[in-house]
């Protein structure tokens, strides 16, 4: 089974990175643009579990443990069908 895991800043938490770009992006003539926020996509391929449920929940505790930084960071975790690339 495959799962997606997306993560983000917290709302109120520095993020240096979409700073600079944004600030970058206005520089190069691009007013349009408002906010810009960076994250990570992860996508695991987890082995021996056909039940979207217990991927979600072994996932999220890879993201507890390893993945994510919950002190800063937010994450989401979405079993994907067997057919998603």
């Amino acid at each position: 089974m495959k799962v997606r895991v997306e993560i983000s800043r917290r709302p109120g938490i520095a993020d240096p990175e979409a700073s600079t770009t944004h600030r970058a992006l206005r520089d190069l003539g691009f007013e349009q643009v408002g906010a810009v926020r960076f994250g990570r996509s992860i996508l695991l391929a987890v082995d021996d579990v056909d039940d979207p449920a217990e991927a979600e929940k072994l996932v999220k505790e890879m993201c507890e443990r390893l993945l994510a930084n919950p002190v800063i960071e937010d994450y989401t975790v979405t079993a994907l069908p067997d057919d998603e690339p």
